[in-house]
């Protein structure tokens, strides 16, 4: 089995009537647009692994990981699910605040970290509420893995009004079991994207600074935080209001009056074919953004 990209995305058979699968997640829509010509859903590529046709994904026959290659797939299908559920809650930076909460010990219990978040949202609702602030909120609350092996956690906190400004001293004080830092998310088009990065990819800068004593330039391991997550380790949580991705289908035209003057920020077309070299599926895929402005 093969899986090429083709150069300057050529859309193949795609027309104004031709169907395709959307995908709307608050400021971003995928497009995406599939020619299938095994007329099946799936393709059996070994013993433990099939393809499925429509989406060019690579998934294994069991449930359950089996293998450190296995765990690694799940986790980027979890990552992505991430990616879309916050981008489809968050559509305005200013509502949102992002809050990480660091231990100062080296602690690396799963179940103490849950335990010790789920307070924090309670005692953070209980001051904002004491003080007469917002206190309604929904919130997204992902692990990042550290290559020592102690645990980060980044939460978002989405208000139906503007967020209120709270002092870092305050929230650490809540936290109480080490430190806390709030980033803006201003000018951040991809907000999920943004996320994701903290928890796939591995920055060694702050490690080589510590161990050389000099500034480093920024040093970035793409995905290679993915392979320090646990087997059957449980990313991120939710709150129980928090909404899911809207998909459906629609031609093309339909499709394409509906995203108006949406901006395409991404595209990529895959050719898969058999051993034979013989054409199983064309994929266009296409990422349109509502906030980022055309230039001229």
């Amino acid at each position: 089995m093969k899986i090429e990209k083709l150069k300057d995305n050529p859309k193949i058979g795609l027309n104004a009537e031709s169907q395709v699968t959307v995908k709307e997640t608050g400021n971003q829509t995928e497009v995406k647009y599939a020619i299938n010509k095994t007329g099946g859903n799936i393709v059996k590529l070994n013993s433990k692994e099939y393809m499925v046709v429509t989406s060019g994904e690579i998934k294994c026959f069991s449930n359950s990981a089996t293998s450190r290659k296995d765990n690694k797939s799940s986790i980027k299908r979890t990552m992505k699910n991430l990616r879309d559920i916050i981008n489809t809650n968050i559509t305005d930076y200013k509502k949102v605040l992002f809050i990480t909460l660091t231990y100062k010990e080296n602690m690396t219990n799963a179940e103490q970290l849950y335990q010790d978040v789920r307070k924090f949202h309670q005692k953070f609702k209980r001051y904002l509420k004491t003080n007469n602030l917002p206190y309604e909120f929904e919130y997204i609350s992902a692990t990042e893995c550290q290559s020592r092996g102690a645990y980060h956690q980044h939460n978002l906190y989405i208000f139906n009004t503007k967020a209120p400004f709270i002092k870092n001293d305050i929230l650490t004080k809540i936290w109480g079991h080490g430190f806390t830092k709030t980033k803006s998310l201003k000018n951040v088009d991809n907000i999920g994207m943004y996320l994701t990065a903290y928890l796939t990819d591995l920055d060694l800068s702050e490690d080589l600074e510590k161990e050389t004593g000099k500034k480093v330039n920024k040093a970035i391991i793409k995905g290679a935080r993915l392979k320090l997550y646990p087997k059957g380790f449980r990313i991120y949580r939710t709150s129980k209001n928090i909404k899911r991705p809207n998909v459906y289908t629609a031609t093309e035209d339909e499709i394409m009056q509906k995203l108006g003057n949406s901006v395409l920020t991404y595209e990529k077309t895959l050719r898969i074919s058999n051993y034979d070299n013989k054409t199983i599926n064309i994929i266009n895929y296409r990422n349109y953004n509502k906030l980022v402005k055309n230039k001229k």
